[in-house]
């Protein structure tokens, strides 16, 4: 990310893993599955389970759910910075959202039940603007901590008007 002069990063980060555990999830039955129907063909062609062929696909199956679940997560990247918000998206495309920090009225915080228990939830922001797109960091492990981050932010900008009681 390209910083403007005076700016700089107060958090950055990409979805925890935790977020993800449910493709973790499908991946494993995914490989079981795989390596059973491995296990079915060898005992169809060669009339027993050859277990070095099993254990081949098993593998296979394992290093592709781990490297597209990674690729998933680091597929995106939150930033927080004293001037903007920013979302990038995509490794081959790339989308990116950006906000200026002192555009930002509310910062509100999602977690269900299973993601409190796993430390991850979505902080959403609600933009001066109105704006018609969504910008939320999805599946950040330890969400008040963004939120303190914002806050951080606001308080650094040169942007953002500082309130006298």
């Amino acid at each position: 990310m390209d910083l403007e002069t005076g700016e700089t990063v107060i958090f950055e980060g990409h979805p925890s893993w935790r977020s993800i555990l449910g493709f973790y999830i499908k991946g494993v039955l995914v490989l079981v599955l795989a390596g059973v129907v491995a296990a079915l063909v060898t005992r169809i062609a060669a009339d027993e389970v050859q277990a070095g062929w099993v254990t081949v696909v098993a593998v296979v199956v394992l290093v592709v759910v781990l490297v597209v679940g990674t690729l998933k997560r680091l597929a995106t990247t939150y930033s927080i910075t004293t001037q903007r918000l920013v979302i990038r998206r995509g490794i081959l495309s790339r989308a990116e959202q950006h906000s200026r920090i002192d555009r930002i009225q509310n910062v509100t915080t999602q977690q269900s039940v299973l993601e409190r228990l796993l430390r991850v939830g979505t902080v959403e922001f609600d933009t001066a603007a109105g704006e018609d797109d969504e910008l939320k960091f999805t599946g950040v492990a330890e969400p008040h901590r963004v939120v303190e981050a914002v806050r951080q932010a606001q308080r650094q900008s040169p942007a953002v008007p500082t309130r006298t009681t």
